[in-house]
């Protein structure tokens, strides 16, 4: 088994012909996915690659579940913690940031899950009824007042 870094998997999914490096790459990172049997990526490769691909290459959230889904789907690939994953692009799909909902699939076995980031975070997160409690310490009303 041949596990991969974020820049294989860019190289795979971006065509940046303005890249004269990329250009290079690309073709041998489309080699590797298709000529190797076996190959790993971990969780924090995923994370990465969505950063890059949103951050640098300007993707939008539906492009994003579309590269990741696909990745998912390849029979040679095997991506660490993959049901995780794939509860996190449905939050995504639902317009909660990739990498908080990765924690949030990731908290699932919890009663709650404490955030200070209440506007991007707790209150999308909790529009959306998901199972796990978000929380915001500090926010509550204090159970001492009279």
């Amino acid at each position: 088994m041949i596990a991969l870094d974020t820049n294989i998997l860019s190289r795979f999914y971006v065509d940046d012909p303005g890249d004269p490096e990329a250009a290079k790459q690309r073709p041998i990172a489309y080699e590797i996915f298709t000529r190797s049997p076996s190959l790993f990526v971990p969780l924090t490769v995923v994370l990465e690659l969505e950063w890059v691909l949103r951050a640098f290459y300007r993707f939008d959230a539906a492009q994003v579940i579309q590269v990741l889904t696909h990745l998912l789907g390849l029979p040679n690939v095997n991506v660490e913690e993959v049901d995780r994953i794939a509860a996190a692009l449905e939050l995504l799909e639902q317009g909660l940031d990739f990498a908080d909902a990765l924690h949030l699939a990731g908290s699932r076995h919890c009663e709650a899950l404490y955030t200070f980031d209440d506007r991007r975070f707790a209150r999308r997160a909790q529009c959306l009824g998901v199972g796990t409690q978000i929380v915001v310490p500090g926010s509550e009303p204090d159970s001492s007042a009279p």
